[in-house]
C-alpha cells in the first residue's frame, strides 16, 4: 500500500527511527482502524521486492516495520530475507490471524477479537500490544498474557478516538498490575505518519 520513513510511534520500539512498509489486504475489519485504505489489497499496485528494499536501503535506519491491514495474508520469506541482506532488523506488527512467515527480530502481536491469533503466533510474540475500547477489553487482554511467554513484553494502548475516557483506566489498571506498560500512538501526538 504503501512505504514510508519516520519514528516508530507506538510499543517496545517506540521513538525509533524506521522505515515502514505497509502491506494492502486485510481480513480482520476492526471498526476502529486507522488505515481501513489498507483493507482491499487490489486497490494498490504492487511492486517488486527488490524496489521496495532498494528504497528502504537509502535511509540511514536499519529497523523495518512490517504493517498493515494483516502484513501475514501475504508470504513474507523473501521480503524479509531482502532486507535484512541490507542490514535492516525487520520487525511485524500482526494480529497473528494468519500463519507466520518471515524471518523476524521481533514479533509485535496486537490480538483482535474480530478474529483470533492462531496459537502457533502467541509463543513467539516478543511483544503483545492489546488496543484497550472498553472496560472488558482488560480481561481479554490478560487472557492473552498468560498465553505468550514469559519474556513477552505487555503493552495496553487507547484506542485513538476514545483515549480521553481509557488512557486513565489503562493508567490505573497498571498501577495494580505492573507487569503491563502503557503504549500511546506518539506518531499521532507529533503529526507523524
Amino acid at each position: 500500500m504503501e512505504s514510508f520513513y519516520t519514528l516508530q510511534g507506538e510499543g517496545f520500539h517506540q521513538g525509533r527511527a524506521a522505515y515502514f512498509i505497509r502491506l494492502g489486504g486485510c481480513d480482520v475489519g476492526c471498526f476502529w482502524c486507522d488505515v481501513k485504505d489498507s483493507w482491499d489489497a487490489a486497490k494498490h499496485p504492487q511492486q517488486t521486492i527488490a524496489t521496495i528494499v532498494a528504497e528502504a536501503a537509502t535511509m540511514p535506519g536499519r529497523l523495518a516495520v512490517i504493517t498493515g491491514g494483516e502484513p501475514l495474508m501475504h508470504q513474507l520469506d523473501l521480503l524479509t530475507s531482502a532486507l535484512q541482506a541490507q542490514g535492516f532488523e525487520t520487525n511485524i506488527e500482526t494480529s497473528g490471524s494468519h500463519p507466520i512467515s518471515g524471518s523476524w527480530n521481533w514479533i509485535c502481536l496486537s490480538p483482535k477479537k474480530f478474529k483470533t491469533p492462531l496459537p502457533k503466533i502467541l509463543p513467539l510474540a516478543n511483544e503483545l500490544k492489546v488496543v484497550i475500547y472498553n472496560k472488558t477489553d482488560f480481561n481479554w487482554a490478560e487472557s492473552y498474557a498468560g498465553k505468550v511467554s514469559p519474556n513477552c513484553k505487555l503493552y495496553l494502548q487507547p484506542e485513538w478516538d476514545k483515549r480521553q475516557e481509557i488512557t486513565p483506566l489503562i493508567i490505573e489498571y497498571i498501577k495494580q498490575h505492573p507487569q503491563w506498560e502503557i503504549s500511546i500512538q506518539m506518531h499521532k501526538y507529533i503529526d507523524v505518519p
